[in-house]
């Protein structure tokens, strides 16, 4: 289970966890003391543009074990039973690998639960928070490229809810599948449309976050069974702020500039 994660905290005391420096071609001088993105067949370099997801891929090309999984520094899977909300210490909540060995016998695939946008479809919610010509121009792409793909990705776009964050436990076989699938789009992508060209840090990282879409593209198209796991947070999370910007961008006042 890769931990992506871009300054020094705290990371889960189980081993099936493994903190992955991202962006460390870009940060050489910065040494976390965790492995690097930027070792054996990487693509750290680009991290300003694909964020945790040059850990997705370096676990990918690197690591050989039967499952794998990706989450953050700041946003892990929780044990189903425990409470976060009311424990002393969350990361005593995080789930373990006796716990995910369990579940994975059960299904194919573990995901988050989804977030829910209730007023917005997936679509409409991107379109009044960024620039929604990434996700046309997404589509245009499965439609030339991998066309089986167009009927999940319609059906998403008209979805209220979606597994995001970019986190997930399968096989490594599944993930060979996900990540086939998955770079190859983004790379056409960021052909399509420069990253660079949006002149600020948070919107660059833009294939990030249609990369978070994707996920159930995929998982629709495949198949696949799956299992929602609860998420939590080392930190708290402002609500307040989060719904508060939720609502500018919905009514138009205003779109996202960074990340909650």
């Amino acid at each position: 289970m890769a931990v992506a994660a871009h300054k020094q905290y705290r990371m889960p005391d189980d081993p099936i966890y493994l903190p992955v420096q991202v962006g460390k071609a870009l940060h050489e001088d910065v040494n976390l003391g965790f492995v690097g993105d930027d070792t054996g067949d990487s693509i750290s370099g680009l991290n300003a543009w694909y964020s945790e997801l040059t850990a997705l891929y370096w676990i990918w090309k690197n690591i050989d074990s039967r499952y794998k999984g990706l989450v953050h520094y700041r946003r892990h899977f929780a044990a189903r039973h425990s409470k976060p909300l009311f424990s002393h210490d969350r990361f005593d909540c995080i789930i373990g690998g006796d716990e995910i060995r369990t579940l994975l016998d059960r299904a194919d695939i573990l995901v988050p639960k989804k977030r829910k946008y209730y007023i917005e479809t997936i679509y409409s919610h991107y379109a009044h928070t960024l620039p929604v010509e990434q996700l046309d121009e997404t589509r245009k792409i499965l439609a030339i490229d991998a066309p089986e793909y167009v009927p999940a990705f319609d059906t998403v776009m008209r979805s209220r809810g979606a597994h995001m964050f970019n986190m997930f436990i399968m096989s490594q076989g599944k993930m060979d599948e996900y990540c086939s699938f998955l770079f190859p789009v983004l790379h056409e992508l960021v052909q399509r449309i420069n990253p660079d060209k949006y002149g600020d840090a948070f919107q660059a990282r833009y294939p990030g976050r249609i990369s978070e879409m994707l996920l159930d593209v995929w998982l629709l198209t495949k198949g696949y069974s799956y299992i929602e796991v609860p998420t939590l947070s080392p930190e708290p999370v402002n609500w307040l702020k989060k719904g508060s910007s939720f609502l500018l961008a919905k009514f138009g006042l205003k779109k996202y500039s960074h990340s909650f």
